[in-house]
């Protein structure tokens, strides 16, 4: 069987397992070259799209111990000259070790292949290549070496050229869209950036194509060809290419190329990872200006909930240069992470603080959990308030909403509670382990000079909250009720003191018999001592219970019979529920 000398096809180039660029000429190129006129491709034609990126001579037997991938090999026959029944495993040993083709010259020590050997190379797609008898091997040597490098000489000048006119397009003040504007005009294809979490930072194309490449992510999408190919670094097939945007050591997302009729070539990923890390110049560059710009408005924001930021007048005018509108009725709104590490003690009053650069005593996760969680207040916020000021502190999230007109109550439960709904759930989208926050929502306050107060009250709001509701609270400091009095006294000691002289022995939580008793007197007195209905809240006897309110009597007094004693415990007990806020 014979077969006429392929069309060479688009230049070779081609992505090996590694994610790493392959140059050279594939091997119906090679069939093209002047040298090779009389050539004929005997066997393999479903190879002809390998790549031929060395050339090598086999005239010793062992020549698998020589050979690399992506090898043309040039023979005789002379080493199997005595042994053509192994002409057929040779075929297969090639082809494991990667190799592009074989080009055989017979007559001299071979006068023809084994069928078996023709059979095997065109079940594994390995070209057999019947070569001229007038032709020398320094011929084809010469010409297909000089092409390979012709045309990764090409290659590479188009792509530094490539790379100068997007690096020109960022010294000229360009973004993301303007570099994949030329890109999809260089390509002649659609091409986004995504970010890490899959949503577009920049696309040029219909928009389908742009929806579609969303789908495209490293290592996840079946289009590879290999059914989920795993690979984290450059890679693709002729209707998509993907490349990662890297910059000091951190994945800031991908840059897509899809061509909808598979016209991408291997040539075109050295454009598109130049255009990557062109890209990643301008992330880095937007995020250290955000960085700054956030870093800023969050010290601002700080000085105003301490009071140091200076006149009314002044902030409202400085808060205008930022967007923020604080010369209105507001509201602040605190939201902290649930579960926050220990060692990460609340800062107390006029605890305001910046976040730090470097998140010290705090786990990388956690800090991304922050990031999340400021996020997506921003996002939240903006889309109910163009005007409210949000920032991110050490340990929280905190907004200055508008509350214009109406009931505050009503607002509260009304437009942010929707904000607070919005948040959560862009905060939960992407989250790889669920995490929860508590908000906490001050007194509507009419000027920026009474907004540290109300920053205090949404402090105490969602701590409290958190203690009386668990993890997701959501508290308006109006609807603290007794928890609103005594979160009011400044001095904690004081508070410590009451507790410990109302209920002696039982403020402890070092005996459990006495953490019990305490369980039983806070059952009782939120039945209104109602004896029936505490035996059947803590499954005890009913003389059981009988037996525990004596007890209790004789160590705190007579407290079924005193309404003020009861008071007190109550007060007391309601102490120790804030312990900790």
């Amino acid at each position: 069987m014979s077969y006429t000398t392929a069309d060479p096809g688009p230049p070779a180039l081609r992505l090996a397992s590694t994610g790493t660029l392959t140059y050279g000429l594939s091997v119906g190129e090679v069939l093209g070259v002047s040298t090779l006129n009389g050539a004929r491709l005997i066997a393999g034609r479903a190879g002809l799209d390998r790549v031929v990126q060395r050339l090598n001579v086999m005239e010793v037997p062992d020549i698998l111990s020589w050979v690399k991938p992506n090898e043309l090999l040039l023979t005789t026959g002379y080493p199997l000259r005595n042994t053509p029944q192994s002409l057929d495993n040779l075929v297969a040993d090639l082809d494991e070790r990667g190799l592009a083709a074989l080009a055989i010259k017979l007559g001299r020590y071979l006068d023809s292949l084994p069928a078996e050997m023709i059979a095997q190379a065109d079940r594994r797609g390995f070209p057999l290549i019947l070569l001229p008898n007038d032709v020398g091997f320094d011929d084809i040597l010469n010409q297909v070496l000089t092409d390979i490098l012709n045309r990764q000489a090409a290659v590479l000048a188009r792509t530094e050229e490539v790379h100068r006119a997007l690096v020109q397009i960022v010294l000229c003040g360009g973004g993301l869209q303007e570099v994949v504007d030329e890109v999809a005009t260089l390509l002649d294809v659609a091409v986004v950036v995504l970010d890490g979490e899959q949503r577009v930072l920049a696309g040029a194309g219909p928009d389908e194509h742009v929806q579609a490449m969303r789908a495209f992510d490293a290592g996840r999408h079946a289009a590879c060809g290999r059914g989920g190919c795993g690979v984290i670094g450059a890679h693709g097939t002729g209707d998509h290419l993907v490349v990662p945007v890297m910059a000091g050591g951190f994945d800031h997302g991908r840059i897509v190329a899809f061509s909808p009729g598979g016209t991408l070539r291997g040539t075109d990923l050295g454009i598109l990872e130049r255009a990557a890390t062109v890209a990643a110049l301008v992330v880095t560059k937007q995020q250290a200006v955000a960085a700054v710009e956030s870093k800023y408005r969050a010290d601002f924001l700080r000085d105003i909930l301490a009071g140091r930021a200076g006149e009314d007048a002044r902030v409202v005018a400085h808060c205008g240069g930022f967007g923020w509108d604080l010369d209105r009725p507001m509201m602040v709104v605190v939201a902290e992470l649930d579960g926050r590490p220990r060692g990460a003690e609340p800062e107390g009053k006029g605890r305001a603080k910046a976040a730090e650069p470097d998140g010290r005593g705090r786990g990388a996760e956690e800090r991304s959990a922050q990031e999340r969680l400021a996020a997506a207040w921003t996002t939240a916020v903006r889309r109910h308030d163009k005007g409210a000021a949000v920032a991110s502190f050490a340990h929280e999230v905190v907004a200055v909403v508008g509350a214009d007109g109406g009931d505050p109550a009503e607002w509260a439960a009304g437009p942010v509670q929707a904000m607070v709904k919005e948040a959560s759930s862009i905060f939960a989208e992407h989250l790889p382990v669920r995490r929860t926050f508590s908000t906490g929502i001050s007194r509507t306050v009419a000027s920026p000079s009474a907004l540290p107060e109300a920053y205090e009250q949404a402090v105490k709001a969602v701590r409290v909250g958190r203690q009386l509701n668990g993890a997701g609270a959501r508290a308006h400091f109006d609807q603290l009720g007794v928890y609103r009095l005594l979160s009011l006294v400044s001095d904690p000691d004081e508070l410590h003191a009451f507790v410990r002289e109302t209920l002696g022995d039982l403020a402890a939580d070092d005996e459990p018999e006495l953490v019990d008793l305490r369980r039983t007197l806070q059952v009782l007195l939120e039945t209104n001592l109602n004896v029936a209905e505490t035996a059947r809240r803590l499954h005890f006897h009913y003389n059981t219970l009988r037996y525990r309110i004596g007890k209790l009597e004789r160590m705190l007094g007579a407290f079924t019979e005193d309404a003020h004693l009861r008071l007190n415990l109550t007060l007391a007990l309601h102490v120790l529920r804030m312990r900790g806020i």
